[in-house]
């Protein structure tokens, strides 16, 4: 009762195919059609670097890597402050509440 109906398509031509066929339209009147000629597609040229594309284009790499480092560290040294800043409100709050409880 809950099994997806698929659609079989022995023939690949590009055109889908509906799950249930309308009753109105007969199949006699549906032609099958030649499958279109798929495109060609040229063949894409090698990519030559020269000396000074190399250079910049690891320069560049570089750059990335110290950007990408940088932002790492930095997000890094915030969690780590942020958790020594907790810690520090942690111990605080519990000398206030041991004092209260003491009475001073």
């Amino acid at each position: 009762m809950l099994q997806p109906r698929i659609p079989v398509n022995p023939l690949p031509t590009g055109i889908p195919i509906p799950l249930n066929h309308p009753a109105s339209a007969p199949a006699a009147d549906v032609e099958p059609t030649a499958p279109a000629p798929a495109p060609v597609v040229p063949a894409r040229a090698a990519v030559q670097l020269t000396p000074g594309s190399a250079l910049a284009l690891a320069a560049g790499g570089g750059a990335v890597v110290l950007v990408v480092g940088t932002v790492l560290v930095s997000m890094l040294l915030a969690v780590a402050i942020t958790g020594v800043s907790v810690a520090v409100i942690a111990v605080v709050l519990r000398l206030l509440v041991r004092d209260m409880q003491k009475g001073r």
